[in-house]
């Protein structure tokens, strides 16, 4: 080979080695913008479910706080309790929209069993308890906490 042909060899590897590189990179690049998109909209989702998990339980705390004011024979709130049932199931439909389905289904009991409760003069039910319980442990589970159920 003369000196030109070895150049221009060199030159092509060069050029091939140049090439593969930025292929490299710009794959790895990729791989690390779409995981950081994964993660971000992990979180998003995440946070979705909290606020939903959020504002079902405080329309929860409202009916219970009916519920327990009823029971000791105290006057209730100003506020209607259709109102605060309508709060509920509303507040119960966010939770089915975003969480996963045993947390909805979780929700959609507890709040059966509530409404079942304003309906009614029982001012207790051993299911009501079991219902709270159930949909904390999934709503734990559904934020991702990590941690062991919690012993009742």
């Amino acid at each position: 080979m003369d000196g030109v042909t070895d150049s221009t060899v060199l030159a092509l590897i060069g050029v091939l080695l140049g090439t593969a590189g930025t292929l490299i990179g710009q794959h790895l690049a990729n791989r690390v913008e779409v995981q950081r998109d994964h993660r971000h909209r992990a979180d998003v989702a995440r946070s979705e479910r909290k606020e939903a998990i959020s504002g079902y339980l405080k329309a929860v705390q409202r009916v219970e706080l009916i519920l327990d004011r009823r029971k000791l024979g105290m006057p209730t709130l100003d506020d209607p309790e259709d109102v605060k049932l309508h709060d509920l199931w509303l507040a119960t439909k966010a939770v089915e929209l975003v969480c996963s389905t045993e947390a909805a289904q979780a929700a959609h009991d507890y709040t059966k069993e509530l409404h079942a409760l304003m309906r009614s003069e029982r001012g207790r039910s051993p299911v009501k308890r079991e219902r709270r319980e159930a949909f904390v442990e999934v709503a734990r589970e559904e934020l991702e906490s990590g941690r062991a159920r919690i012993r009742r």
